[in-house]
């Protein structure tokens, strides 16, 4: 699937032809080719009101979207979010514990990154509470990526690992844990010069402020 842009001051009924041919499009691909079926299709607003819609979001402004009765929708937050929070708590607390972490600081991650679902799979094949690549879990000694136990606690001494890589500064270990350590390294260990690394920085911290002044464990 390639993007497709609708601009806003393109004449009314030419986007309105254009929206219908996409859809039609992409409900033709459905049924033609079943395994776009089970792809991501993300759609992007910018703030000149144009809109986007690919498979391979650029950043994290994208908002994945899926087919229902009603046409296309955006996918809600998990909906199990305050349950699942509760439920694994305990285990954040644990690896907190075990790696001498902030809790509300592991907390905040998994918000960020999972909105606390342990079945989260990302465009880029992340996975998980803590969204974990492959080559991650595999350092980090985790076998179940969909495991919240060996995610959370292959999460935590992975961020453990960066914190001590910075020496503690949780700025440069969360973007190290979006863009990589090597990019932080690259950039003279600053914070790399990537707007969706920079969002995830604020929206982390954001949390974590949260968290901070409401956290009970």
């Amino acid at each position: 699937m390639n993007n497709f842009v609708i601009k806003k001051d393109t004449p009314a009924h030419i986007g309105r032809i254009k929206c219908i041919c996409c859809w039609m499009l992409m409900t033709v691909m459905l049924f033609a080719f079943p395994a776009i079926a089970e792809s991501n299709v993300y759609r992007f607003v910018n703030q000149n009101g144009d809109v986007e819609f690919t498979d391979r979001p650029k950043h994290d402004g994208f908002v994945r979207i899926v087919k229902t009765w009603k046409g296309w929708k955006p996918v809600k937050a998990n909906p199990n979010f305050r349950a699942n929070r509760k439920k694994y708590s305990p285990l954040i607390a644990e690896a907190a514990k075990e790696f001498d972490f902030p809790v509300e600081f592991i907390h905040a991650v998994i918000h960020a990154e999972s909105h606390f679902d342990p079945y989260a799979v990302s465009s880029a094949g992340a996975m998980g509470l803590m969204q974990l690549m492959p080559a991650t879990a595999s350092r980090f000694g985790v076998n179940d990526r969909q495991n919240p136990r060996q995610n959370i606690y292959g999460g935590v001494r992975y961020l453990r690992y960066l914190s001590e890589m910075f020496d503690g500064n949780l700025t440069l270990t969360l973007a190290a844990y979006n863009a990589g350590e090597n990019a932080v390294k690259r950039f003279g260990y600053k914070v790399p010069p990537y707007q969706e690394t920079r969002r995830y920085i604020k929206k982390v911290n954001r949390f974590y402020s949260s968290y901070r002044n409401n956290y009970q464990q």
